[in-house]
This record gives structure tokens, C-alpha cells and sequence, in this order.
């Protein structure tokens, strides 16, 4: 009867000894605090990357359809002029380049104030089709800077446009740094342009901790926020835990985000200063 007791208890104590190994790694693939911190962080200073560059390519837009690119280069000069007149302008042919704030004067668009040198090359000007390449060198807000290429094209009958792009970007206030590319369609929200755009696609980047790659499901953004005000992201991160971000507006100047990986969930206040509380 001992023996028996003791093989019981040494069956017990086996059991014990694999359950807790078992929930200790429940527990090491769970979703962190940290990770989630750092998911919002990283995904903040994608989409402020992401505001800029469409800013600027929104100011970009003004000209008549179907004329020659020439002749609509030397309109879009004169549009750009007279939104900022901070800018030195030069046209050569079908191509602008934008010296942002060389002079004085009003520097500030959809509440970015601009810094940088931007060219634009009017490629293609139809009824059917419209292709202009971008060029930022460390265009800023005074947020993030951006440097690199993107192709955008749209058909002028639809409301939405095509952005291909090749990025570098650093986050001024810490120096905080990516590079990647990605494709995303882009058209406004309800409110119209002026409010801002509605966006789905993807892009891909790598950070100091390795790569990261965002699938974009109907994220709605303004201008000026920090992250999406609706929508969601999900992200693929360097230490190997799928993530879903999922953005809610709370008032005018506040967003919810809500970070879910494995087997646990985050939500975090996200201010118009991009400073999360949660």
C-alpha cells in the first residue's frame, strides 16, 4: 500500500510539474505589456509617415485633366504658390521642385507645417489616366521626416488613387527610425478631402528591432491625427506574435486603441500629441 501511495503521489507531482511547464509557456508566448506598447509605437509612427507623404501629395492635385503635362505642371506651380507662398518653386518642363519654406510666409498645410524639398514629375495626364512620381528629401512637419520615392496613379472617373512608395523616415523628438515600402488605395472620407482619407493596402518596414509588416483594412485618418480614427491594422512583428490594432474615436481629440495578440488585449488613449494614457 505505501509503494502504491507513493507512486500516486509521484504521478501527482509529475502531473504538477507538466501543467506548470505548460502554462509557463502559455505565458511566454502571450502578448506583453511591452510588445504592446511597442506595437502602438511602432504602428504611430508609421501612420504619421503615412499623413505626411499624402499631405503632400494631396497638395499636388491641382490641375485640369486631359491637358499636357507641361501645361498642367505649370498650373499645379502656380497652385502650390498660392497655398504656400513659404515655397520656392522651380518648374523645368513636366517636373516641380519644391524647396518647402525657403521663403517667407504661410508654410503650414491640412495643419502640417512644412520643411523640405519635394519634387514632382507629371508622367502621365489622360482622360483615362493620371501617373505622378514623387521625390521627398527630408520633407518634415516637424514630427517626422520622410525621404524616398512613391508612383501615384489614379483614373480621373473614380474617387480613389493608387500609392506605391519606397520610404525612409525618423521620428524628430527621439530619432527613432524606419525604412520600407508598400502600395495602399487611398479616397476621402465622407467628410471629403478636406477631412481626410480612408486607406487599405499594406506596407512593410524595418526598425532597429527587425521587420514589421501592416495589412491596412479600411483605416480611416485626418490629416493631423496620430493614428487612425476607425478601422484596424493587423501587423506582423519581429518577435513573432500576430497583432491586431483596432482604432475608435472618443472625442475630438482623442482615439482609442485597442492592441490584441495572444491570449491577451491592450487598450491605450491616444491624444492629438500622439501621447498614449492606458
Amino acid at each position: 500500500m505505501k509503494r502504491l501511495a507513493m507512486g500516486h503521489r509521484t504521478t501527482t507531482w509529475a502531473r504538477i510539474f507538466v501543467l506548470a511547464i505548460l502554462v509557463a509557456g502559455c505565458r511566454s508566448d502571450a502578448l506583453t505589456r511591452d510588445e504592446a506598447n511597442e506595437v502602438l509605437d511602432e504602428s504611430k509612427i508609421a501612420s504619421q509617415a503615412e499623413a505626411l507623404t499624402s499631405v503632400t501629395i494631396e497638395l499636388q492635385t491641382d490641375f485640369t485633366i486631359g491637358e499636357a503635362v507641361e501645361t498642367a505642371a505649370a498650373e499645379l506651380k502656380e497652385a502650390v504658390a498660392s497655398q504656400l507662398p513659404c515655397a520656392d518653386i522651380v518648374l523645368t518642363d513636366n517636373m516641380l521642385t519644391i524647396d518647402y519654406g525657403a521663403k517667407d510666409g504661410n508654410c503650414t498645410y491640412r495643419g502640417h507645417t512644412l520643411s523640405g524639398v519635394h519634387s514632382v514629375e507629371l508622367v502621365e495626364n489622360s482622360d483615362s489616366q493620371i501617373v505622378i512620381e514623387h521625390h521627398w528629401e527630408a520633407v518634415s512637419n516637424g514630427v517626422i521626416a520622410v525621404t524616398g520615392d512613391a508612383t501615384v496613379t489614379w483614373d480621373p472617373n473614380q474617387v480613389s488613387r493608387t500609392v506605391e512608395h519606397s520610404l525612409n523616415f525618423m521620428r524628430l523628438s527621439d530619432g527613432a527610425t524606419g525604412m520600407g515600402s508598400g502600395q495602399r488605395t487611398q479616397k476621402p472620407l465622407p467628410g471629403g478631402l478636406d477631412e481626410g482619407i480612408i486607406i487599405d493596402g499594406e506596407r512593410n518596414w524595418h526598425g532597429p528591432r527587425g521587420d514589421w509588416s501592416l495589412d491596412i483594412q479600411k483605416v480611416e485618418m485626418r490629416w493631423t491625427d496620430p493614428v487612425p480614427q476607425a478601422g484596424s491594422y493587423e501587423l506582423s512583428t519581429p518577435f513573432n506574435k500576430a497583432v491586431t490594432l483596432s482604432f475608435s474615436r472618443v472625442d475630438d481629440t482623442r482615439i482609442e486603441v485597442t492592441v490584441e495578440g495572444p491570449r491577451r488585449e491592450f487598450s491605450f488613449t491616444v491624444k492629438s500629441l500622439g501621447t498614449p494614457n492606458g
